[in-house]
């Protein structure tokens, strides 16, 4: 059922149907879980060190997933329309993204580099970086979240091209399975005029490298 609800959070943004919100298990019962987690893996939850683990891990889940409870398409709602004729790329580098792997639950750690072209209007920067946030912040493949921050740009700016790099290392990969520290994941999106135009996708890159 979680899963069903993840995809319906996805499809809708943030906002979901009332019976799907009826499926989110109590703060008690999630700490439950983690005490069966913790049996499971051969300890004592009633040890001294792991009394408190369960809050612990509820605790900080509530911060790796709070993206769920915001809308991107809200965030990015207030635009401004005096920007003197300013019509060149808009570039935030290194946006530190700290996402959940969906199929392990385990950290993708790395940086977001973003641009769009203003169609008369501008965001401010923080609300882009709080975009990125939005999608990472729930349980996520790299390639899904890429797509997310790029057509929620797109769509609420009406922005003439949207150029987006996110570098990540994926815990799942280096930390178990292959085990294979040191490798990134680098998935983009050019949209608009960053595709159409190679030329301003060579300045965008040389703007990233720095």
């Amino acid at each position: 059922m979680d899963a069903v609800v993840n995809r319906l959070r996805d499809r809708a943004g943030t906002e979901l149907p009332d019976s799907a919100n009826d499926e989110r298990p109590s703060r008690e019962e999630a700490e439950a879980a983690v005490e069966t987690l913790i049996r499971w893996a051969g300890d004592d939850p009633n040890r001294e060190g792991l009394r408190d683990t369960p809050r612990r891990v509820a605790d900080s889940y509530e911060e790796f997933f709070a993206g769920y409870d915001e809308d991107p398409h809200a965030i990015l709602s207030r635009t401004f329309e005096e920007v003197e004729g300013y019509d060149d790329m808009v570039v935030l580098r290194d946006i530190e993204v700290i996402s959940h792997c969906e199929h392990h639950m385990v950290p993708v750690i790395g940086k977001a580099h973003l641009a769009y072209m203003p169609n008369g209007k501008v965001v401010g920067i923080s609300k882009l970086a709080r975009v990125v946030d939005a999608f990472a912040k729930r349980l996520q493949t790299q390639e899904t979240m890429t797509a997310q921050i790029a057509d929620a740009i797109e769509q609420v700016l009406d922005a003439r091209g949207v150029a987006l790099i996110i570098d990540a290392e994926h815990q799942c990969m280096t930390t178990r399975g292959v085990k294979k520290p040191g490798v990134s994941t680098i998935t983009t999106q050019f949209r608009g005029v960053f595709a159409e135009d190679k030329e301003l996708e060579r300045r965008f890159w040389e703007v990233v490298k720095g």
